[in-house]
């Protein structure tokens, strides 16, 4: 049952440490883990906020005037996922880089 788990989800046992560290910085770094992908689920969440805000505005009949706004709302929407999504995989990448280096499996 342990196996099968293991092999559906990614564990973070699967990391090996470059150099003997302490039980305090491996914790650091799983929290600086989970806090990236909150991060990340911060920027989806606003951008969608504000492609929602577009679409409400581009969608209202007596107010044409706001249709720039609307517009600005949907250009700002796909800035903000696309900056989102950069800033997770740099810090992703600076982690790994960082202190853990994958543990290659050994078949026989």
């Amino acid at each position: 049952m342990k196996s099968k788990l293991k092999s559906i989800i990614k564990v973070t046992n699967d990391y090996q440490p470059k150099e003997e560290i302490i039980l305090r910085d491996h914790l650091a770094m799983e929290r600086t883990k989970l806090a990236n992908e909150r991060t990340l689920l911060s920027y989806i969440r606003a951008s969608l906020y504000l492609l929602l805000g577009g679409i409400g505005l581009l969608g209202l009949k007596d107010f044409q005037d706001l249709r720039i706004l609307g517009y600005v709302s949907l250009s700002f929407s796909i800035i903000l996922l696309i900056v989102g999504i950069y800033r997770f995989t740099q810090l992703k990448r600076h982690l790994k880089q960082q202190v853990y280096k994958p543990v290659e499996n050994k078949k026989n």
